[in-house]
């Protein structure tokens, strides 16, 4: 991941419905959501919905599967680890006993 790719997702991130929909994902991942099902979670239509997930999909955040009639979103967990390496690379200046609370943090789920 580079500077770009990073800043891509950051701000697709920042918004409210953004991050509320992209950690929704990750909590049904593998299955994914159907994308009504997201917007009425979200209390939106499903037009005014699709801004926001085109947003998520265009930082590589999210990708949508067909299922049937139905449009499966499904969060990249790739993207978001390449995120997560990008922005504790080069943590604690070498000293990666520094992470250790944050990586056991991750791993208890």
């Amino acid at each position: 991941m580079n500077n770009l790719e990073a800043l891509t997702a950051l701000a697709a991130l920042s918004h409210p419905t953004r991050l509320a929909t992209f950690r929704m994902l990750v909590r049904y991942e593998p299955a994914g959501l159907a994308t009504g099902e997201i917007a009425q979670a979200m209390s939106m239509t499903q037009s005014t919905f699709s801004t926001h997930l085109a947003v998520l999909a265009k930082a590589r955040l999210v990708r949508a599967e067909k299922n049937g009639r139905n449009q499966v979103q499904r969060p990249n967990v790739t993207a978001l680890r390449e995120l997560m390496v990008f922005l504790a690379k080069d943590c604690c200046q070498g000293s990666p006993e520094l992470c250790e609370p944050l990586l056991a943090e991750l791993t208890c789920c």
